[in-house]
Order: C-alpha cells, then structure tokens, then sequence
C-alpha cells in the first residue's frame, strides 16, 4: 500500500514538472553552472539579441519596464522577477533592466542562465 501511495507522489510531481513553462520570449542565455530552474517565475523580462524589450512575451518599450512592473508589484510585492536577456546583449543592457527592475520596487531578482556542462 505504501509503494503503490509513493508511486503515486512520484508521478505527480513529475507530471507537475513537464507541465511548467517559461513565460519569458526564447533567448540564448549564458551558461552558469549554478542555473537551476525556478518554479517561482511571476514575472520575466525579456531583453532579445536585437535589443527588443518584453515582458511576460508582450513588448513594450524601455520606458515602460518600471511603471509596468510597478503595477504588477502592487498586487503582488513578494513576486519574482527574472531578467532573461539574450548573452549577444552587452553587459549595460541588463544593467539598465535591472535599475528599472529595482526602482519599480522587486525585492527577489533573478537573472536566467542555462547550466553549463559539468565536467567530471
């Protein structure tokens, strides 16, 4: 009986996991080797490799990254914010996002990399 109530939590959560997706717009991301994938995501800011801004897949200008997510903030203050900017972009770049991310008042900001293969 308890392997058959096992078997089961094991399958829910793996079923739970493939259903989890990435609201940000594809991007080639930097490898890192302490990326781990964040279930978490509320919100993700998006800089493409030819320097087009989105947010949760709906462009928007620079200008509105903070007032945007100012409002967002509002409802929800304890809500995660990842910044997945393509690595063609130059340091700067996501530097700006991430003062705009800061002004708009995010407490939790990640930055999106994908793991690096382990050697070993």
């Amino acid at each position: 009986m308890v392997d058959t109530i096992f078997f089961l939590l094991v399958f829910f959560m793996i079923a739970s996991l493939a259903m989890t997706t990435m609201k940000g717009m594809p991007v080639n991301l930097p490898k890192s080797t302490m990326a781990a994938d964040r279930s978490m995501v509320k919100t993700v800011i998006t800089v493409t490799a030819t320097g087009k801004y989105y947010i949760d897949k709906r462009q928007v200008s620079f200008s509105r990254i903070e007032p945007l997510l100012s409002a967002r903030l509002k409802e929800n203050p304890k809500m995660v914010v990842v910044i997945n900017c393509d690595k063609a972009q130059s340091w700067g770049r996501g530097i700006e996002v991430m003062d705009e991310v800061k002004k708009a008042g995010a407490e939790i900001l990640t930055i999106a990399t994908e793991p690096k293969a382990r050697r070993g």
